[in-house]
Parts: C-alpha cells; sequence; structure tokens
C-alpha cells in the first residue's frame, strides 16, 4: 500500500520548527568551548592511570582485585557529569548576563512606534557595541521621528493646497449659476476663471508628481548636457525670460553628467522659475554652466527682496513662501525649490543656496 505525504502538511511543519533563541545558541556554544578542553583532560587522567595500575599489577605475584580501579572510573565519570552541569548552568548564566542589555534594548525598541517615535533607548555604560548599536538605533528613530513629522506636514499642507482651488471652482461655476441674470460674457467669465483654477490644481498635481519622482530616486540614466537641457528650458520660458523689467544673463559651458533628463530638466525649470518669479523690477537672473576640477557646476542667480540666513532653510521645505513681493502675478505651488532639492539628493549633487546682501539668491548644484 502505498502511502503520500501531503507537502502542504510538511510545509506547515517546517514553517512550525522554530529556531534556538540567541541565548541557547550562546550557552551551546560557551559550554561547548569548555568542555572541549575539559573532556579530553578527564579521558588522558583515566587512561593514564589506567596504565598505571596495569604496570602495578605486572609486578605483583597475585593481582589484586579491581576494586580500586572501578572505583577511580566512578570517580572521574562523577567528575565528568558535575563538569559538565556546572558548565551548562555558567555559560547559561553567562549568556543570559551578556544579552541583557539588548533584551532591554529589543523591548524598548517594541514599545517605539510610530506615534511615540520621541522616546530613546538612552543606554548607558561603556563604549563598547551594544552601546554604539544603542546609539545608532536612537539616530535612526529621530531620523524616522523628523521624517514622519515631515511627512504629516506635508500631506497636511497638500491637502490644504489641492483643496484650495476645488473650493474657488465651486465658488464660481455656483455664482454664476445662482445669477437667473447671469449674461453669456459673465458665464464666459466664469468658466474661464474655472479654467484657471483647474491648471493650477493641474500644476500642483505635477508638481507633487516631480517631487515624489526626485525623492524615490533615479531609475533611468544617460549622458545629458546640463548647457543643453538649460538653453531648452530657457527657450521654453521665453516670454517670462524676456520681459523688460527683468535682464537675463546665460553663460553656458559643456557640462556633461549622468542622470534622468526629466528629472534635471525638472530642477532647472524650477530653479529659473524661481529667479524670475521671485524678483524686483528692474532685475536680473544670472545663468551658468561648466566644468570645475571635472565637476559639472550648474549656478542661478537672481535679484530679489531680502532673504534672511534663518530663512534659507525653510525656502527648500515643501509649500514654504516667504511674505515678500513678485513680479510674477500667478501664485506659485511652494513646491519649486524643493524638487530643485529632491532632485539634487537623487543625483548625489551637492547643493548650496546663499542669501545675496542686497537682496536676491544664489543657488549652485555641484555634479560628482
Amino acid at each position: 500500500m502505498n502511502s503520500a505525504v501531503d507537502p502542504t502538511v510538511t510545509g506547515g511543519a517546517r514553517r512550525h520548527l522554530r529556531r534556538p533563541s540567541l541565548r541557547a545558541q550562546l550557552t551551546t556554544l560557551y559550554a561547548g568551548l569548555v568542555l572541549a578542553v575539559v573532556v579530553p583532560m578527564l579521558l588522558l587522567a583515566g587512561f593514564l592511570f589506567g596504565r598505571d595500575q596495569i604496570r602495578l599489577r605486572a609486578g605483583d605475584a597475585v593481582p589484586p582485585p579491581d576494586t580500586a580501579a572501578q572505583n577511580v572510573d566512578a570517580a572521574l565519570a562523577i567528575t565528568a557529569i558535575i563538569v559538565v552541569v556546572l558548565t551548562v548552568l555558567t555559560a547559561w548564566w553567562l549568556a543570559g548576563r551578556f544579552l541583557r542589555p539588548l533584551r532591554a534594548m529589543t523591548v524598548t525598541a517594541q514599545e517605539i512606534s510610530a506615534t511615540n517615535l520621541n522616546r530613546r533607548l538612552g543606554l548607558r555604560g561603556p563604549d563598547d557595541e551594544l552601546t554604539k548599536l544603542g546609539r545608532t538605533l536612537d539616530d535612526l528613530f529621530e531620523r524616522l521621528d523628523s521624517s514622519f513629522a515631515a511627512q504629516r506636514h506635508f500631506v497636511a499642507n497638500a491637502s490644504h493646497e489641492l483643496r484650495t482651488p476645488l473650493a474657488g471652482q465651486r465658488a464660481v461655476l455656483q455664482v454664476a449659476l445662482a445669477d437667473p441674470k447671469a449674461s453669456e460674457a459673465g458665464l464666459r467669465a466664469a468658466c474661464e476663471e474655472a479654467l484657471r483654477l483647474g491648471a493650477r490644481q493641474e500644476r500642483l498635481i505635477d508638481a507633487l508628481l516631480t517631487l515624489a519622482e526626485g525623492q524615490k530616486g533615479i531609475e533611468h540614466r544617460e549622458v545629458v548636457d546640463l548647457a543643453d537641457v538649460t538653453n531648452g528650458v530657457m527657450l521654453s520660458r521665453r516670454a517670462e525670460a524676456t520681459r523688460p523689467t527683468i535682464t537675463v544673463q546665460a553663460s553656458l559651458d559643456p557640462a556633461p553628467i549622468s542622470g534622468d533628463p526629466d528629472l534635471i530638466a525638472s530642477m532647472i525649470g524650477n530653479l529659473i522659475d524661481n529667479a524670475l518669479h521671485h524678483n524686483v523690477p528692474d532685475g536680473h537672473v544670472t545663468i551658468s554652466t561648466e566644468l570645475t576640477h571635472g565637476c559639472a557646476r550648474l549656478s542661478v542667480g537672481n535679484t530679489g527682496p531680502t532673504i534672511r540666513s534663518q530663512d534659507l532653510r525653510r525656502l527648500f521645505q515643501p509649500f514654504q513662501r516667504l511674505a515678500t513681493q513678485r513680479t510674477h502675478t500667478a501664485d506659485g505651488h511652494g513646491l519649486g525649490l524643493a524638487i530643485v532639492q529632491a532632485v539634487a539628493e537623487a543625483h548625489r549633487a551637492q547643493l548650496t543656496a546663499h542669501p545675496r546682501p542686497g537682496g536676491g539668491l544664489d543657488v549652485t548644484i555641484l555634479f560628482d
């Protein structure tokens, strides 16, 4: 009669096999090392003692009984058992004492969650591997706490920014429909305003997608020239860049890099848009690309309102705007410089920004 084994039962049995605890593994290791030295010594002592007994018996006229030898063997057996038991117990105690800080760290780490990331392990003691591990985990929890806080802030701001044009569209359409005497010109104006608000919402969604792509990293790379990409972006912004009140000066030398062309174009576009929109009447914008010591450099500078050094870092956070005058009439989405920073980090480029003493901002991105 043939019998078949159900693979699901076998797989379930394998899944239920548990790996021994770390304390049990350390106990086995410690005890095994000690017994590997002690047991051979006991066996060697018994062997040497047995040879002495045989030599003594060979010199006797009448062989004595084996009582002494049996007593010695029994003593060696008892000693071996006692050594094994004491070794295992000592190894178990030592393993527990060694793992005590690790157990405390594990319990504390399990209690920390996404809503309680402000708690830290706070491990104290000698500067050993466990202490360094505790500090590393504390640094990780701090970064996670900052990341979750920034994420919650970003989601709240994104929800508000997306809701604003939707509310504006609804208000415009409701007012137009509620007026029984609305003229064709009035309805056309309402539709144009709704389209303008829809376009603003579309730009915001596109910016959010670009920011997410930049933060996700680079999946496709190819060799691109910063000069060519910058020139293409400037041509697409020709209407903005040729305004009489803004002077644009460009010095575009070849600067090839390896990166994502779409993300690079978006980064440069947001830099130029920021320089044009956050400017002053009769201001100017300078754009340059070059190779410096084998590294590609992109620099964009502009005149504009005065920026305090303590506000500089906030400019590169999503949905952060300074209460300054703009030469551009349409409101920005507050994601331009955040996209620039995300794309630069995705390309492992070094971004530096400095406020100008007379007002404005200089941004430099250096690609390795």
